[in-house]
């Protein structure tokens, strides 16, 4: 029995699935539509993905908002009462003012269990990136690695998974501010695909742009070849926010490229990440040499 209770968040893909199967549990990262806050497999048991991404391209357009720190004593809370310590492997500190909130709640609760100790990794991604990490670490977890020894593998590897993606509707970036007005309005109608990666920061960089499906697989594709570390000796994960066909394309493209022996993973994007990408993003994310 460990003495450390693994916790993640619904922002890393990680579905409550992956929960039983690891001894995760997760922490639900809200989005709001129309109003009404939801939080992710507690409003819900199970993700209706189609009914989802199709109320986005019907023109809904949720909102996000950081976890107060009230949320985070209410999930942390009862495992230090209960003489445990957790280890917190997160979604990107840098996109998120969630875990300024969660240091406050850390630090309140110190107060009242000052032998608890908060671990974190921070994947320094967040849907498909931080999954590849998760998954890692669950498995570490499960075969009886202590807390130190897998913060100490998160510090040493985080930077050797990359993540590349694209996105088809640019309004849901321009709302973000990552795209001018002008620009997100041309591209959408002209079908430009911003390509995306996330940087050793743990933001989202847009480095180029493709115009069209094929091209934009294509440039995924090449990235894998490129900057992969022995990456089809490893999983690669292909996410899909309502795209199944773009993440079936990508699928195709790697097996051809790389032969059908790879370790593929169709993933679909949690809805509070989806409300930042828009339908029809995907993306890939494998080992890599460096971001």
């Amino acid at each position: 029995m460990q003495d450390y209770v693994l916790f993640t968040d619904s922002d890393c893909d990680i579905t409550p699935v992956d929960c039983a199967k690891y001894g995760y549990h997760l922490i639900s990262m809200p989005y709001s539509v129309e109003g009404k806050t939801i939080y992710p497999y507690e409003d819900f048991e199970v993700f209706e993905a189609d009914t989802y991404y199709d109320m986005l391209r019907g023109g809904t357009l949720p909102t996000t908002s950081a976890l107060t720190k009230e949320k985070y004593i209410e999930y942390f809370e009862p495992v230090f009462a209960a003489g445990k310590d957790i280890l917190y492997a997160h979604f990107s500190r840098a996109m998120s003012g969630s875990f300024g909130n969660m240091d406050k709640a850390y630090e309140e609760l110190l107060a009242k269990y000052p032998e608890r100790k908060l671990y974190t990794i921070d994947t320094k991604g967040i849907s498909i990136l931080s999954r590849a990490m998760c998954i890692e670490v669950g498995e570490m977890y499960l075969a009886g690695k202590s807390a130190e020894e897998i913060v100490a593998w998160g510090k040493e590897n985080v930077d050797k998974f990359a993540c590349y993606f694209f996105v088809d509707d640019l309004r849901f970036l321009q709302r973000s501010g990552r795209v001018s007005g002008l620009a997100g309005t041309v591209g959408t109608l002209l079908g430009i695909r911003p390509i995306l990666f996330i940087n050793d920061e743990g933001k989202m960089v847009s480095i180029g742009k493709e115009k069209g499906r094929n091209k934009a697989v294509a440039r995924l594709v090449q990235y894998v070849g490129e900057l992969g570390d022995h990456a089809t000796q490893h999983r690669i994960y292909i996410a899909s926010a309502g795209a199944d066909d773009l993440a079936e394309m990508i699928h195709e493209a790697l097996v051809e490229e790389f032969g059908d022996g790879l370790d593929l993973e169709h993933v679909i994007v949690n809805p509070t990440n989806g409300a930042h990408c828009g339908p029809e993003s995907t993306g890939v994310c494998f080992r890599a040499i460096h971001r």
